[in-house]
């Protein structure tokens, strides 16, 4: 589980690789200690590779905030900050703020990097 969630970081084809010789890997969770849970989405996502949070997603990966801000999916973030106030404050694995995954995300995530800031300068 560890070498999978690990390859999601940054490697594409090592991340098909093992996902094709073993699916039931798509949702595997790390712990890195202390209660610092990760999903190959979750390294993905934070690393802002886009083409492998794509792959997961397409192959079954459970959706979360943190990969639909780096991916720029201002639908997801607005609905799930109306729905849960102050979720835009809780931290992802290895506890990167939602901003953060959000910059990662590059141009296609800047309306996402805009409102998260509002809500920080209204804060």
């Amino acid at each position: 589980m560890k070498d999978f969630v690990v390859a999601a970081h940054g490697s594409l084809e090592k991340t098909q690789t093992m996902l094709t010789a073993q699916p039931m890997l798509i949702n595997a969770t790390w712990d890195w200690g202390g209660g610092d849970f990760e999903t190959a989405l979750g390294g993905a996502s934070h690393m802002g590779r886009r083409e492998i949070a794509q792959l997961l997603l397409e192959k079954g990966a459970r959706m979360d905030v943190f990969a639909a801000a780096m991916l720029g999916k201002l639908e997801i973030i607005k609905a799930a900050c109306a729905a849960f106030p102050g979720i835009h404050k809780v931290a992802g694995p290895h506890k990167i703020p939602l901003i953060a995954h959000a910059k990662k995300g590059g141009s296609e995530a800047e309306a996402v990097v805009k409102f998260l800031e509002s809500l920080q300068a209204t804060a």
